[in-house]
């Protein structure tokens, strides 16, 4: 029977926390440098930390992974390259990296590197697994809102690694998917400055009162190990690199004793209640939960009451810093140095079953003072920073033998130095690597010029029936209608029966997870239908879905509809991404567009940025009127704070008036925080999913100039809470702007709006 083996990763905010988590019996750690880490609020580390963090934990046969996972803004994508460089060439042993630009240009810069796809791609089974897979990924971080039996089901569809959570806060979005903190008040979480709104106090329509609803407790999962270990997960992740070392090397300590002591006996797997209380006292949000492996939401998982952290306890957190930090974990080895005079001085080391010989300078005849024993022994045992102490030292000294201490300083680090790559070849490590690959500018290369100023196109974005009626009447050019809806047979009929100009394309969920299998085979039917051009694609499944049937089918005009499009647009492909799949540089823009002939630009990008992307572009788009949706969450507020919106619809006489004719479509309940902001959340039924949006819409109308300048190839109007003449309205109004030269003193059909990252941008 093959041995189960699993890694422990633990996480390190500074040097002292790495070394903590080492010795505590982490197989890894994952740490972050001085650019493109999720948290930039940790102490971090600089890089002569990293490479000696990589050839410290190489010698204890440990890994270290970095952290790349934020955003790259195109001009910064050339710095990417440097950055890595000295870590690849330390023997650095992954990289967790969130940007699809940044993971292709990172696999052919550096091809022995391992890429990780971190969390913050939102990962939600197997489709996003094998397209990742296809990209070079080695190692997978899903979402960490998946059931074990949907990581099951990665793990036996798709021949890849898995990491997931165990231990440590949860983000109460899908992680890569939340603008929250960067609408509000310009931190972006996609650039690891979150602010974390979602620990704030709201309350929503179904109670009225102030709590906490979007503040999940901490996981722990200690108890759960021996079905994670079944579940063939790979690599068990402890989340923390904000916190202290205590924590990291505390809760490291703890899963390392239990998961040896399920391989030890998996029958005779218990934890001892004096462990899980010490869990609880490392930092823990006000009580624990399982996370997501058992159970989809609820309020159960969330800390309703106070979201803060729990007291510490000072003597646990001492005994620890006892055990695990300050306790002398150097290796001992054995030595022997011969100073002869006339002879080159040599100094032997032996250690961890290997050895190192290191020659010097021949050794000169004293004139004046010769070395004596004292002396040499003073300095042959110093060890420095190394990892190593010196335990017992045979020396052979001429009596007139005389070696400066500079040279004999030298002679010792050289020998330590040899013995540590020694012991790093023994453990299976490259000591270090050659880059043989320089960086390509040709893929992040500068701003071009402006293009020629061009009217773009107008699309709207319909989550409802009368949205879509409006849309219809006024003659815009394309509408992503919510594929939900289609789902209707009787109203597809009526539709499908519709005959004009104006381009239809489905509008996929935010979401997909494996309860949607069903779903998407309705969605290939529907892609056959003539009445289709094609569909909105928002995630890593649906992507893979496109690859896998859709070019097929859904990435081509049916011929039925040619008349419909220019001729010169006939065969082209349509799956268009939408701006939750991130194109902040031009190199992850290459990578959508060999499956999406058309994509929707970011949210966070600011107008420069923006203008550098889209010149020359043909086909880059961008949101410019509607509800920006800020949080997409498996949780709901509706069944933390009252009753599932499904529940409640199939209990009779208990639907709501907010309720929708078609609940299995879903509805929409009010966030309001504590300035008295209302955010509209629609509540996905189908799907099991909300969508946070902004308490303002988005409007860039005073704009339009620049953006005629910028060459972008279409405008969207997203609809949410709109009702049919609210929807025309705001319609024929962008039509109007479209049509003048000079929208600047335009007044809009709605009173409040915002500029969102136009003029900012973020950090």
């Amino acid at each position: 029977m093959e041995e189960k083996k699993v890694e422990l990763l633990a996480p390190a905010g500074n040097y002292e926390s790495f070394l903590g988590a080492v010795h505590a019996g982490a197989d890894a750690v994952y740490l972050g440098g001085e650019k493109f880490g999720a948290r930039a609020y940790a102490d971090n580390f600089t890089r002569e930390e990293v490479c000696s963090a990589i050839s410290y934990a190489h010698v204890y046969n440990r890994k270290v992974y970095l952290t790349v996972n934020t955003l790259v803004k195109e001009k910064e994508f050339h710095e990417v390259y440097d950055y890595l460089q000295p870590f690849y060439e330390a023997g650095l042993d992954g990289v967790i990296i969130q940007d699809l630009g940044v993971f292709r240009a990172v696999g052919r810069w550096f091809p022995d590197l391992k890429r990780h796809a971190s969390t913050q791609m939102t990962a939600t089974g197997p489709l996003g697994a094998a397209y990742l897979k296809g990209l070079g990924a080695a190692r997978l971080v899903p979402a960490r809102e998946l059931s074990l039996e949907e990581i099951k089901e990665i793990k036996e569809k798709v021949e890849i690694e898995v990491e997931t959570f165990i231990h440590g806060a949860i983000c109460y979005c899908y992680s890569g998917q939340c603008l929250f903190s960067s609408i509000l008040g310009g931190r972006s979480g996609n650039r690891g400055r979150c602010a974390q709104p979602c620990r704030l106090p709201y309350h929503t329509s179904g109670t009225g009162k102030k709590q906490y609803p979007l503040s999940l407790k901490d996981m722990c999962t200690v108890e759960l190990l021996g079905e994670l270990i079944e579940a063939g997960i790979d690599s068990f992740k402890i989340e923390g690199r904000m916190k202290n070392p205590e924590y990291a090397a505390g809760v490291t300590r703890i899963y390392r004793k239990y998961i040896d002591r399920y391989l030890e006996n998996p029958l005779d797997y218990h934890v001892d209640s004096e462990d899980m209380e010490k869990l609880k006292a490392l930092y823990i949000r006000s009580g624990i939960s399982q996370g997501y492996y058992k159970r989809h939401n609820g309020k159960e998982m969330i800390t309703l009451e106070n979201p803060g952290y729990s007291g510490r306890d000072e003597r646990l957190e001492e005994e620890i810093r006892e055990s695990c930090i300050r306790k002398d974990f150097r290796l001992p080895v054995n030595g022997e140095a011969r100073l002869l005079a006339g002879e080159p001085a040599i100094f032997c080391l032996s250690g961890e079953g290997v050895g190192a010989e290191a020659i010097g300078e021949v050794v000169q005849e004293a004139k004046n003072q010769p070395l004596n024993k004292a002396g040499v022994e003073k300095q042959l045992y110093k060890t420095g920073n190394t990892p190593f102490y010196l335990e017992e030292l045979t020396l052979r000294l001429s009596e007139d033998a005389f070696l400066p201490v500079k040279s004999l300083n030298d002679l010792r680090r050289k020998a330590f130095a040899m013995l540590e790559e020694e012991i790093i070849k023994k453990n299976g490590f490259a000591p270090s690597r050659i880059s043989v690959q320089n960086r390509d500018y040709e893929t992040c290369g500068h701003i071009r010029p402006k293009c020629q100023e061009k009217v773009p196109k107008l699309h709207v974005l319909a989550l409802t029936r009368e949205q879509w009626d409006a849309a219809l009447k006024c003659g815009v050019e394309r509408i992503y209608i919510n594929a939900d809806i289609c789902m209707d047979r009787e109203w597809l009929e009526n539709f499908s029966g519709q005959d004009g100009q104006t381009e239809c394309y489905l509008a996929l969920p935010y979401v997909i997870r494996r309860r949607d299998g069903v779903y998407l085979d309705e969605m290939k039917r529907l892609l056959q239908n003539p009445a289709f051009s094609g569909g909105l694609v928002r995630n890593l499944e649906e992507l893979q879905f496109v690859k896998e049937w859709g070019t097929k089918s859904c990435s081509r005009i049916p011929s039925e509809r040619r008349g419909r499009l220019p001729e010169d647009r006939a065969g082209e492909r349509h799956a268009v991404s939408d701006a939750g799949l991130y194109i902040w540089n031009k190199e992850a823009r290459n990578v959508l567009e060999e499956i999406c002939g058309e994509s929707y630009l970011p949210y966070e990008l600011n107008r420069y940025e923006i203008g550098g992307l889209a010149a020359g572009q043909q086909e880059l788009s961008m949101v410019v009127y509607g509800r920006i949706p800020m949080m997409i969450s498996a949780n709901c507020v509706a069944k933390t704070t009252g009753l599932c919106g499904m529940e409640a619809s199939r209990k009779k006489g208990t639907g709501t008036a907010k309720t929708l004719e078609t609940k299995a479509e879903g509805w929409f309940d009010i966030l309001t925080d504590r300035y008295g902001k209302e955010f509209p959340v629609w509540l996905c039924c189908r799907h099991c999913y909300n969508v946070i949006y902004n308490s303002l819409p988005l409007s860039l109308h005073h704009h339009m100039g620049s953006m005629k300048q910028m060459g972008i190839s279409a405008l969207r109007l997203d609809f949410t809470m709109e009702s049919g003449k609210e929807t025309e309205r705001v319609i024929r109004f962008w039509q109007g702007l479209l049509e003048v030269p000079n929208s600047a003193s335009a007044i809009p059909p709605y009173k409040e709006y915002t500029n969102g990252h136009w003029k900012r941008g973020v950090e």
